[in-house]
C-alpha cells in the first residue's frame, strides 16, 4: 500500500448502519473460519464440546436427544459445531478430538457446574478428572452461561475454550458469522474512548413521565473488553459472540427501571452499589414481594458487578449473549464478579444458588416500557453523551472511525 493510500470505514460502521443495525448484511456462518480466527493457533489442539441437560445420562448417549422435541441450543451444537468438526473441520484445523459431552443444566447464569459429565456412549466421567485436563480447547453450548466457573477452571487447568450459551439461528447467521479480528479492533476503539472513567450516568424515561438516574463510580478504572479473540496458549474464556466495553463499578447510587420475567415492572432503589429495594411500577406485587425478600435474605444478591456497553452491529437474536453486545444498549449485572476482576466471590453468597452472575439488560425489545433517553460519561474536566434513545451518539461513532 502507497503511504497515501487511506483506508474506508467499513460499510458495517456507516451512520446509516449504525443508526438502524437491521440493514447490515453478514456472510454464511463459517466454523473453520470463526475458530481458526477466535484460537489461533489451532494445530496440534484437542477440542470437545460440552452441553446441559436435566438428565444428560439418558440424552446424550446416542444422542438421544435428537429423537426428542425441545433442545435447541443442544441440537445446533450437534448440528453446526460437533458435526462441523467432523466433516472437515478438525482436519482443517490441525485439530484433534471432537468429542461431545453433557452435563447437569446448572439453572443459573454463571453458577458452578457440577462434576458429573457423560459421553456419547453413556459413561459418567468427571470434568475434573476426564475432560479439563485432556483438552486444550473446551466449547461450552450450553443453557445458562458458564462464563465465570469456565473461566475459574480454565485458569486452575490451563486450557482455552469459549461459552455461547443460548445459541440460535440468529446468533450463527450474525454473531458468529463476523470477522473477529474487526470485532476486537472495535471494542479496543471503544475501550479506549471509555477507559480511566470517574463515573457514568444513566437516564431512563418512564412511560409516566418520569425520569430515573443511575450513577455509578468507576474510580478512573481501566476499562475492560470482551472482544472474542482467545489467541496463543494462555488460558482463557471467550464469551461468544463477543463485543462489549465493561467495567466493575466501585460504587452507584440512584435508580433504575427493572423488567421481571414475568412482565411485572419495578423501580429498584441502589445506595452503596447495593440494590436495597423494589417498587411496583406495574404487574405483579408479589413479584415484586419475592425479589425484596431475596435481598433481605441475601443481600449480595443486590451488589452491582458489572457496566457493560455493546460494541457491535447486530440484529436482535432473543438471547441476551448477542442483544447485550449490540452497539446503543448497556447492561447492569448483579451478583459474582470475580470472572471480571472484581471482589465479588461465590463463597460470600448466603446459598450456592444465589451466587449467580445476572445480566439486566437495557435494550428496546427486551425493555419497551422505558427508554435510556441518555448516557453520560465523566472522565476528569471531560464529559460525554455516549447514548441517546438506544442509538450511539457522536462521540461513539467518532470513536469507531479512529485510525482507519
Amino acid at each position: 500500500m502507497s503511504a497515501n493510500a487511506t483506508t474506508s470505514v467499513p460499510d458495517y460502521l456507516s451512520e446509516e448502519i449504525l443508526l438502524h443495525p437491521e440493514k447490515r448484511g453478514f456472510p454464511p456462518f463459517d466454523l473453520v473460519r470463526l475458530l481458526g480466527t477466535v484460537f489461533a493457533p489451532t494445530e496440534g489442539c484437542r477440542v470437545c464440546v460440552l452441553v446441559d441437560f436435566d438428565e444428560p445420562a439418558g440424552l446424550i448417549k446416542d444422542f438421544a436427544f435428537l429423537n426428542h422435541d425441545g433442545f435447541p441450543v443442544q441440537k445446533n451444537a450437534h448440528r453446526h459445531f460437533y458435526q462441523g468438526l467432523r466433516d472437515g473441520g478438525l482436519a482443517a484445523l490441525g485439530m484433534s478430538g471432537g468429542e461431545m459431552f453433557a452435563f447437569r443444566c446448572s439453572h443459573g447464569s454463571n453458577l458452578d457446574l457440577k462434576d458429573d459429565v457423560w459421553d456419547t456412549a453413556g459413561n459418567h466421567l468427571s470434568l475434573d478428572r476426564d475432560i479439563y485436563p485432556n483438552y486444550n480447547l473446551i466449547l461450552c453450548i450450553s443453557t445458562f452461561s458458564a462464563t465465570a466457573p469456565l473461566t475459574a477452571k480454565a485458569r486452575e487447568f490451563g486450557f482455552r475454550g469459549a461459552t455461547l450459551h443460548g445459541l440460535n439461528d440468529i446468533i450463527l447467521n450474525s454473531g458468529l458469522a463476523v470477522d473477529y479480528h474487526e470485532v476486537s479492533a472495535d471494542a479496543e476503539r471503544l475501550r479506549l474512548a471509555l477507559t480511566k472513567a470517574d463515573s457514568i450516568e444513566i437516564d431512563f424515561a418512564l412511560e409516566d413521565g418520569r425520569v430515573l438516574t443511575a450513577w455509578l463510580g468507576l474510580n478512573g478504572q481501566e476499562a475492560q473488553k470482551s472482544h472474542g479473540l482467545c489467541l496463543g496458549k494462555t488460558p482463557d474464556i471467550a464469551n461468544l459472540p463477543a463485543g462489549e466495553v465493561y467495567f466493575v463499578p466501585s460504587d452507584a447510587r440512584g435508580q433504575f427501571p427493572m423488567k421481571y420475567e414475568d412482565g411485572t415492572l419495578g423501580v429498584l432503589d441502589v445506595e452503596n452499589r447495593c440494590i436495597i429495594r423494589s417498587t411496583l411500577i406495574d404487574g405483579n406485587q408479589a413479584t415484586i414481594d419475592a425479589h425484596n425478600a431475596r435481598l433481605a435474605d441475601d443481600p449480595m444478591t443486590g451488589t452491582l458487578g458489572e457496566l457493560g456497553f455493546g460494541t457491535q452491529v447486530l440484529p436482535v437474536s432473543g438471547a441476551d449473549i448477542q442483544d447485550e453486545k449490540v452497539l446503543g444498549t448497556c447492561h447492569l449485572a448483579t451478583g459474582r464478579d470475580d470472572h471480571l476482576g472484581g471482589d465479588i466471590l461465590p463463597s460470600m453468597f448466603k446459598k450456592h444458588e444465589n451466587s449467580t452472575h445476572d445480566d439486566i439488560l437495557f435494550a428496546p425489545h427486551k425493555t419497551p416500557n422505558f427508554n435510556i433517553s441518555q448516557v453520560r460519561m465523566k472522565r476528569g474536566a471531560q464529559q460525554e453523551i455516549l447514548i441517546e434513545n438506544f442509538r450511539p451518539a457522536r462521540y461513539l461513532m467518532d470513536a469507531l472511525a479512529v485510525g482507519r
